[in-house]
């Protein structure tokens, strides 16, 4: 599931235009998956959909399955962005923390993995509440000078709390 080059860049170190285009290759892709995590943080509709490609997929199972639950998966960015929202906003409060990113490029496509740490807690009932570890699958495509999420995949490693939080 990982990204498991043995470095980070392609590039020759001798070739700085090279490898400076993709150093800022890595960093858009990179922001696309903390637009992602941020715009659920605050509830931004703005913000989360432009992590989203028009036609963007979604995929919370793997991830649910380990607690019973079987979310259908998301398809378009304006279903992703709709459905997630209404799922938090009033309800649930998120935070999101982004570690291990790992990136290979091909041309406009890209793939990252990433671990996402992600708190949900009742806004009614803070002592209800779901803490996870979830590895992230992501394939990304270029669209103009940023990059976004073509298909995400969301497992778990491990949770903690009451996961049930998430859906409602």
């Amino acid at each position: 599931m990982y990204v498991t080059g043995d470095r980070a860049l392609s590039a020759p170190a001798h070739d700085t235009a090279t490898a400076v285009a993709e150093l800022r290759d890595r960093a858009e892709i990179t922001d696309a998956l903390h637009r992602f995590g941020l715009g659920q943080d605050l509830k931004d509709k703005e913000l989360f959909a432009s992590a989203f490609a028009a036609d963007a997929e979604l995929d919370f199972r793997p991830a649910a399955s380990k607690w019973g639950s079987e979310p259908p998966p998301m398809s378009g960015r304006d279903t992703i962005v709709t459905t997630v929202l209404a799922m938090f906003t009033g309800r649930v409060d998120t935070t999101h923390q982004i570690t291990n990113t790992r990136i290979t490029i091909d041309g406009d496509a890209a793939r990252l993995t990433a671990l996402v740490e992600a708190q949900h807690v009742l806004i009614a009932d803070p002592a209800t509440h779901a803490l996870l570890k979830n590895p992230y699958d992501v394939d990304l495509v270029r669209d103009g000078d940023r990059w976004v999420i073509r298909r995400l995949r969301i497992d778990n490693t491990w949770y903690t709390g009451e996961p049930t939080v998430i859906f409602g």
